[in-house]
């Protein structure tokens, strides 16, 4: 078990439903706003304050980033996030420069602007 402290859920989250499941997203999607919920799977920091997460629901999986440029205060709550967190994202669903054919949802990810912790 990990010392780092659990996040601590948002007092009153405002996301309201998921648009799509973790499964759901394809190139076709990209430009569009979406709401994500699940838990994080993998996360993983790369250079210039990238964090890159696996998002996870019952339905599939799909690659989240957090970019300080883009949002400060969603990457510093990434950065300490862990596996199991339950969180709701909100963001831009762009097309990978390398996709990953392992994943169904493998051609995009989304940038996010916006992240509540659900527990």
């Amino acid at each position: 078990m990990s010392d780092t402290p659990r996040l601590t859920p948002t007092d009153a989250p405002t996301h309201g439903q998921r648009t799509h499941t973790c499964g759901a997203l394809r190139p076709a999607d990209a430009g569009q706003t979406v709401t994500l919920q699940g838990w994080v799977d993998t996360r993983r920091e790369v250079g210039g304050g990238l964090v890159f997460t696996d998002l996870r629901d019952r339905y599939g999986l799909t690659q989240i980033v957090f970019s300080p440029e883009l949002a400060r205060e969603a990457a510093e709550t990434a950065l300490a996030m862990r596996a199991e967190d339950v969180i709701s994202v909100r963001g831009e669903v762009r097309v990978k420069d390398v996709p990953n054919p392992r994943f169904e949802t493998g051609e995009v990810e989304v940038w996010v602007s916006d992240v509540e912790v659900l527990a």
